[in-house]
């Protein structure tokens, strides 16, 4: 899996998580070995610009998800087919900001929405209560058991 992270935040943060915590999910997820992701760090600025020009909203907001080859999961018998899964951004001072609210780390913050943008990348959604619910549970299942795995931060 080719994952590439690229901070340009200005935020100080530890990018081996992240490619750590993506290869964990796609390989939840059965995603075949040769699948490339982008994962981008930015400022509000260039989040808030994102947000207008893709979802026509103002103000920056926490993460954002552009699909490319439009992959899905693959399944136990078959792997997904290899690809551009896509690109996930993720903006840390928004993610401070909700993690001071929400009682957890920024570190948990951003871990959950850059497992939140590739479950968006895979094509899960939470417009409706049922796709919120299943997105959630896994999006919940996929973070817990990475911090199981490495240990919490």
């Amino acid at each position: 899996m080719s994952i590439e992270i690229n901070n340009e935040s200005g935020f100080e943060l530890p990018e081996h998580e992240f490619g750590a915590l993506a290869r964990h999910v796609m390989g939840q997820m059965k995603l075949h070995p040769q699948t490339d992701l982008n994962i981008l760090f930015v400022d509000e600025a260039a989040m808030e610009r994102l947000h207008i020009e893709w979802m026509d909203e103002p103000g920056p907001t926490d993460v954002l998800s552009f699909p490319m080859d439009e992959l899905r999961p693959g399944s136990e018998t078959e792997r997904a087919p290899q690809g551009l899964l896509g690109d996930v951004v993720v903006c840390p001072t928004v993610a401070q900001r909700q993690a001071e609210g929400a009682g957890h780390s920024t570190l948990e913050e951003m871990l959950l929405l850059t497992t939140h943008g590739i479950l968006h990348l895979l094509g899960y959604d939470h417009a409706e209560p049922e796709e919120e619910k299943e997105m959630f549970g896994l999006q919940r299942a996929l973070l817990t058991a990475f911090l199981a795995q490495r240990g919490a931060p």
